[in-house]
Parts: C-alpha cells; structure tokens; sequence
C-alpha cells in the first residue's frame, strides 16, 4: 500500500527542490517528493491511500538532536526539579527558583512530602541564582536523610553525610587531584564519576530507570525528533544502559532512533589501553537492532562544564582569576584520538572553552599530519567559547560544529556581569560565523542540559534573545531557514544518518516534523512557539496533541 501525504506546504531542505505539496510513501521510505499530480506513474496499477490529515499543515524533515543523554535523562528525570529557569515538559511546568533562600525553602518541602529515609535527588542547583552549596547547608535540612544536590551542569553534585554513608564513601578514600571536595560534600567532573560509581545501585534501580526513559520517549517525540544521538552510550554503566535501551527505546511504539555514539574512556576503563579502543567500539556494533544503532563514532572529552564555568580559557580568562579544569590530561587526549583517528571513526570531543577548542584543534592538526583523511566528521561537541581565528581552522580542518546555543538564553547575561565580560557573553555559539565559513553546523540540547525542544533551539539561534531580554551578538543570529538547515539536514550530517534522513527526497526514510504554522515564513519569535502537531517515522504517524 502506497500512502500519499498531502500538505499546505512540504519543506524539503533539498536545494533542488525546495518546497512541494506531497509526499509518496511506500514500506516507510519515501517514492517521491513533489506535487501529487506529477506521481501518477508511481500509482498506476497500484493500491494507495490519500492522507489528507495535513492538508492544512506544514511537513518538515524529522527533527534531529544531534546530542542528547537518554541515560542521563533517565537518571534525572525522576528526580526532583528546581531550577532558575522554567522548564516545559510533557507532563507540566517546572516553575523556576532564583535566589538561594527559596531554593532551600522548595528543600525543606520536598524533604518534608518524602518517606523517612528514602533518597531524595535535586537537580537544577546553579550557584549564580542559589548561592554557594555546600554539605552543611544540606545537612539542615536534614541529617538522617540521604540528599543529593545535582548541578544544572550535571558535572557536579553535593551530598549530604547521610548520603555518604549509604553510599559507602569514606574520607580517607579520597586522595588529591580526585576533583572532590570532601569537607564539602562536593564532587566534580572527574570525582563526579567517582560519586556515580557509588550512586548507581539507587539512580539505576530498574523500576526508576524504566521510569527515567519512559519519560524521556515523550520529552523526544513532543519536541518532534525522529532521531536522537545519545553522545556517550556508558555514562554510567554500559551494560545496565545497553539492556534498558534496548527495552524502552526499541519496539513499535517508540517514533524514532537513537545513533548510540560510547562513552571512549569508559570503554577502555580498567586498565586497558586507548589502542584496544576501536575494537572494542567495533564489537558493539553487534548490538544494532531497528532503532537503535552504534556507528563508526566515538565520544571523548576535553574541558569542564560550561555550565560551571569551569570550560579551559585562554587569556584573559575569568574576571575572578579562576582556572577551568581538563577532564581528561591533554596528552591522554591525544592518545586516545590518535587510537580511533587511525582506524577512521568518527570522532566527537566535548569542548566548551577557546583554550579546549585550541588544544583540540591542535591535536586535530597533528592527525591530519600524520593521516590525512577527508569526510572524516571530527565533530566540536558543545562550542561555547571560540575565537574567530578558530572558526578559520575548523573550516580549513574539515571539522564539524555541533552547538549548545541555548547556553547563550539562559547564562549570557549572567557570565557577562560574573564570569568573562560582555563581549566573550554576547559571542557564546558563534553559529553565523561557522554558517558563513561553510563548516557543517548544527544544534542541539544535550539534554537535560536545555530542554529537548528544536523549535526553541531553532528561536535562540535565529533571534539571539537572552533571558533578560538582550539581544547578544546580532552579528552571529542564524536566517530561519539556516536554523531550520541546523536541526535536519546538517544534524543528520553530525550523526552519520544524512543518507537516510535529515531532508525529504526520494530515497530517504519517511520521518516528517508537521507543524501547524511555517518555521520560515512566521515571525522569528513565534518560533519557540509553534504547535508540534505530529510526527512520522518511517511513514507511521504519531500523533503529538
């Protein structure tokens, strides 16, 4: 059976053909694109059906988050939410917290609606709206209860005594250079790995997991995805992870596909060696299944959160004088950079700061010395601090941008006044430069980290309004029509799926966005706020309201 999609307007991002009114559909991959009565060959002799459901809408490609944590989610999802901003999700509104007296008022009401005893988690905690957290600020709340204060970022967390010990953390465990601040409670970036080891039994429990990616299936189709990428598959325990994907975001019922890129260093964990990395990646390409699928990609990271302001600067650095931290030590980068660069993956490195993007490209300079390689995808993860001399070695690098612009709403004005100054704030995701050196860019939320929802990525993109207001680097603002090329076409480029989606044309799958007004011709701020009415993977139409 043949399905002809009928709509006010197709958006195609196929530069041959623009736009159309139909869409011709068999065994969910798409026949042809163009007016219906040029499709009559297709349907002669045929059994077909017209759908006209749309016919007053607009059909987009499927939208694509390019990077996201469906695991990471799932651990916070079931969490408590306070957080500075407000926060739309399926299921309500999260309504913000912004000075440190009420978020710890929302603790004391939150510790009081629990069970004695039982775990509580808070995500959402930033120092610059909630002050200066600390384990004795937990502790009066409670004492007996195990808490757990999350950053925004997710690189960091505090813990309260009583969670120390249920966690079975002992002082004298920590030894200097862990990144943890056990006077405090306090475990960041690579001591946040040490925490999670010792959480996982609780934020893993499979009844709240299953929970955590139930929720996340319908943060991802109200936003209107038909793929995600989760950009670190082992964040927390890959064969806990692997088997809970596995169940929640494989069957009929789920309206897109995930391209699962590991987590480098977790994979190599325990003693092995970067060199045995891309064998052991190679392996799990065993595991696809329909929706779910590993690639010849790899994720590695470089510099600290943005969100904690602990991203690697170059001169003048931070107002206070503060340093950022590396995640992983700059020559251990390179080793394993150098292990999957040899044997042709694709390669994903979180940067936030300039000094990070300056060491990656560094490193990025001295393979393509060594190899040179062509379409080879390397990809900047994240992109909050550049310089414009660094736009110029990306593009003459052959490397790929995949920004979080939203960093730039939430935390512009706030890193303007404390933390680098006006300028550097107001050119966080300098997406019109890298659009304008011809590098392949795209956007996304790293979800939890801003809200699983393209059209408002697409909003901060295009009209560069901070949460205050401001407009921050004008110069910088995408067209609509390159927003909307950032969350199809280009992210599907970023995943290695632009073969099979990410435009509408002949060939590809039948993953469609439909929405109830036209992302290029509305007005930029009504962006954010246009209806989702359904999406269609691989010809399948769920509906979204």
């Amino acid at each position: 059976m043949l399905t002809l999609f009928k709509a006010r307007s197709v958006i195609t991002m196929n530069p041959s053909m623009p736009r159309a009114s139909a869409v011709l559909v068999r065994d969910g991959i798409i026949l042809e694109v163009g007016e219906a009565e040029n499709m009559q060959p297709w349907l002669q002799g045929q059994q077909y059906q017209i759908d006209e459901q749309f016919a007053e809408q607009i059909i987009c490609p499927g939208f694509i988050d390019p990077h996201l944590h469906p695991s990471m989610a799932a651990v916070l999802l079931p969490m408590e939410f306070v957080t500075a901003m407000r926060w739309k999700l399926p299921w309500g509104e999260i309504e913000p917290v912004t000075d440190a007296k009420t978020f710890d008022q929302r603790m004391q009401e939150l510790h009081a609606s629990k069970p004695a005893h039982e775990p509580l988690f808070i995500w959402g905690y930033h120092e610059l709206w909630h002050g200066e957290m600390n384990k004795a600020r937990i502790n009066a709340v409670s004492e007996q209860r195990p808490i757990v204060v999350w950053h925004r970022s997710f690189h960091e967390l505090y813990m309260n005594d009583a969670t120390m010990r249920m966690a079975g953390i002992d002082p004298a465990q920590i030894k200097p250079g862990m990144q943890i601040d056990i006077d405090n409670g306090h475990f960041f970036e690579v001591g946040l790995g040490f925490a999670i080891n010792r959480l996982n039994p609780w934020i893993l429990a499979p009844e709240r997991y299953a929970e955590g990616l139930q929720r996340l299936k319908q943060v991802v189709h109200h936003g209107g995805h038909t793929s995600i990428g989760d950009l670190a598959t082992g964040l927390f325990n890959f064969d806990t992870e692997a088997k809970a994907l596995a169940e929640q975001l494989e069957g009929d019922d789920v309206p897109f596909r995930t391209r699962l890129v590991v987590h480098g260093t977790r994979l190599t964990q325990g003693g092995r060696k970067p060199q045995e990395g891309p064998e052991l990646a190679a392996a799990l390409m065993a595991r696809n299944s329909h929706r779910l699928h590993f690639g010849k990609h790899i994720k590695l990271f470089c510099d600290g959160a943005f969100c904690s302001q602990l991203a690697q600067l170059q001169e003048p650095g931070y107002i206070d004088g503060h340093h950022g931290e590396w995640l992983a030590a700059p020559e251990e980068l390179e080793r394993h950079i150098r292990a999957y660069w040899h044997a042709g993956y694709q390669i994903h490195v979180h940067v936030t700061g300039d000094l990070g993007v300056e060491l990656t490209l560094d490193i990025l300079q001295r393979m393509q010395d060594e190899k040179p390689r062509f379409n080879h995808g390397f990809t900047l993860e994240h992109f909050g601090f550049s310089t414009p001399e660094q736009i110029r070695r990306i593009a003459a690098l052959g490397a790929q941008v995949s920004a979080n612009v939203y960093y730039l709403h939430e935390l512009s004005d706030s890193y303007a006044s404390a933390g680098i100054g006006y300028e550097r704030a107001s050119q966080m995701a300098r997406l019109g430069s890298c659009f304008a050196a011809g590098i392949n860019t795209t956007v996304h939320s790293d979800f939890t980290m801003a809200p699983a929802e393209p059209l408002n990525s697409m909003w901060v993109a295009v009209n560069r309004e901070n949460h205050v207001g401001h407009v921050m680097g004008a110069a910088e603002r995408l067209t609509q029509q390159q927003a909307l090329q950032a969350i199809t076409i280009n992210a599907a480029h970023a995943i290695g799926m632009a073969d099979i989606t990410g435009s509408l044309r002949a060939g590809k799958k039948a993953d469609f966005t439909v929405l109830a007004e036209d992302p290029l011709t509305c007005d930029p701020m009504a962006l954010r706020d246009l209806d989702v009415v359904a999406t269609v993977f691989e010809g399948k139409v769920f509906p979204v309201k």
